[in-house]
C-alpha cells in the first residue's frame, strides 16, 4: 500500500454503462490508474478493457488477489454488494461501493466493522454533499437567511424508458425496491442539510395489468426535528421527460432546487438589505432581480407568529441545467479525490465516510418496512 504516494490503482467489479461514465471522472484525479475490471459478460469486460487500458480478470476472486490493485470500485446490482465489498475487504483492498450499501443494514455494520479493523477505507458513492448547490443551501439553512426552515418535498419523476418487465430493479430481492435502491441518494442529502431524518409514514403502489409484482412508485413522509418532509420517487417517464425537483420552504422564503444532481436552483424571499448582501454573495453567479423594495410601513410584516422586517422582496437563479452531465461527472472526480486523501492521510476528514451508506439504509428500510401497498 505505499504506493499510494504516488498512484491509487482502482479494480473494477461491473463494466455497465454508468461504470465507465464514472471512471471516466475517476481518472481525472492526478496518479489514479485503472488496473483491471471483472464482469459476468466478458465481452463487457472486454470492451471497458479496450476503452481504459487496463487488464481483464476472469473472476472476482483473481482481481481481488492482484498486486497491483489496492482499491476496488463495486457497480454491480444491489443484491451483490454486501458479498462483494466484504471478500474485498477480506482481501485487504480499499472499497468504494455504488448505492445501495447493501440489502439490510446489519450487513453495513459488519463491512465497518472489518473496514476497521483492518484499517481500510469503506464508502458508497452518495455523491450528492459533494455539489457546490448542496454547500450553499446548507450555509442558508444554518444561517438563516430565510428563517427556520418549515417543510420539505423531493418529487422524483423518473424514466422508465430502459427498465423492461424483467429488469432486476424490479426484482425486489435483487434491488431492495426503490426506497432502498434509488432513494438512499436524498435520505443522505437531506441529512446533511438538517441531520438524522425519522420516516413516520410510507406508501408505494402497483403496477397495474403487468405479468410480474412490480412497485414503480414509493412516497414516504419523514420527520426532521419536527419539520415534515415528502419523498416521492416514480419511475414511469419517458427519457426526455425525466424531470427532479426539491423544494425547501422557509419563514420568509423558498429554495427550489431542479434534477436529480441539482444543476439549477431557484431561490425567493422576503430579506433585508444585510441578508441580500450575504445570498448575493453566497451565488455570485447568480443572477438577482429585487422583485419589490419597501419603505417605512411597508418594511413590517408577520409571518410564522413573529413581527419582522424586509427590505426587499428578491428572486435569485443561478445555475443550468443542461450541464447536469457535467456536474455530476465533477462531484464523482471530487468524491473520489475526497476518499484517497483519507487513504493517503487517515486524519483526513472526508465529506462522505462509512456511515452516510448506513444511516441512508436504515431510513429506506424503516420506509420499505412501514409502505402501505396501494
Amino acid at each position: 500500500m505505499n504506493r499510494l504516494s504516488t498512484d491509487t490503482r482502482i479494480g473494477v467489479i461491473g463494466s455497465g454503462g454508468f461504470t465507465r461514465f464514472s471512471v471516466e471522472a475517476f481518472l481525472k484525479v492526478s496518479g489514479t490508474k485503472i488496473s483491471g475490471v471483472f464482469d459476468i459478460n466478458p465481452q463487457n469486460s472486454k470492451s471497458f478493457s479496450d476503452k481504459f487500458g487496463c487488464k481483464v480478470f476472469s473472476s472476482e476472486e483473481k482481481l481481488l488477489e492482484d498486486t497491483e490493485t489496492d482499491l476496488i470500485y463495486i457497480a454491480t446490482p444491489p443484491f451483490l454488494h454486501f458479498l462483494q465489498s466484504k471478500q474485498a475487504l477480506l482481501s485487504g483492498k480499499h472499497v468504494i461501493c455504488e448505492k445501495p450499501a447493501a440489502l439490510k443494514a446489519e450487513e453495513v455494520k459488519e463491512l465497518i466493522s472489518i473496514a476497521h479493523e483492518k484499517k481500510l477505507l469503506y464508502a458508497v458513492n452518495l455523491m450528492q454533499r459533494y455539489n457546490p448547490l448542496f454547500s450553499n443551501v446548507k450555509r442558508v439553512i444554518e444561517e438563516k437567511f430565510l428563517g427556520e426552515f418549515l417543510h420539505g418535498y423531493f418529487e422524483n419523476y423518473a424514466s422508465d424508458e430502459n427498465l423492461d418487465e424483467k429488469h432486476w430493479m424490479w426484482d425486489e430481492s435483487k434491488s431492495g425496491g426503490i426506497f432502498i435502491e434509488h432513494a438512499v441518494h436524498f435520505f443522505d442529502l437531506f441529512e446533511g442539510w438538517f441531520g438524522k431524518g425519522d420516516v413516520i409514514a410510507s406508501q408505494k403502489i402497483m403496477k397495474e395489468g403487468v405479468e410480474h409484482n412490480i412497485w414503480p412508485e414509493v412516497q414516504a413522509i419523514c420527520n426532521y426535528g419536527n419539520r415534515l418532509v415528502n419523498f416521492y420517487h416514480g419511475f414511469h417517464q419517458a427519457d426526455r421527460m425525466d424531470r427532479q425537483e426539491i423544494k425547501l420552504v422557509f419563514e420568509t422564503g423558498e429554495i427550489i432546487l431542479f434534477e436529480w444532481v441539482p444543476s439549477r436552483l431557484l431561490l425567493k424571499g422576503l430579506v433585508t438589505n444585510e441578508n441580500m448582501k450575504a445570498i448575493a454573495d453566497l451565488f455570485p453567479e447568480g443572477e438577482l432581480e429585487i422583485v419589490k423594495s419597501f419603505i417605512g410601513k411597508d418594511k413590517e410584516y408577520r409571518s410564522h407568529f413573529v413581527d419582522r422586517q424586509a427590505d426587499q422582496k428578491i428572486v435569485l437563479e443561478v445555475g443550468n441545467n443542461d450541464l447536469k452531465s457535467t456536474i455530476y461527472q465533477q462531484l464523482l472526480t471530487d468524491m473520489m479525490l475526497d476518499q484517497i486523501q483519507w487513504i493517503k492521510n487517515n486524519n483526513h476528514e472526508r465529506r462522505i465516510n462509512q456511515y452516510n451508506g448506513l444511516h441512508s439504509l436504515k431510513m429506506a428500510e424503516k420506509a420499505e418496512r412501514l409502505a402501505i401497498k396501494l
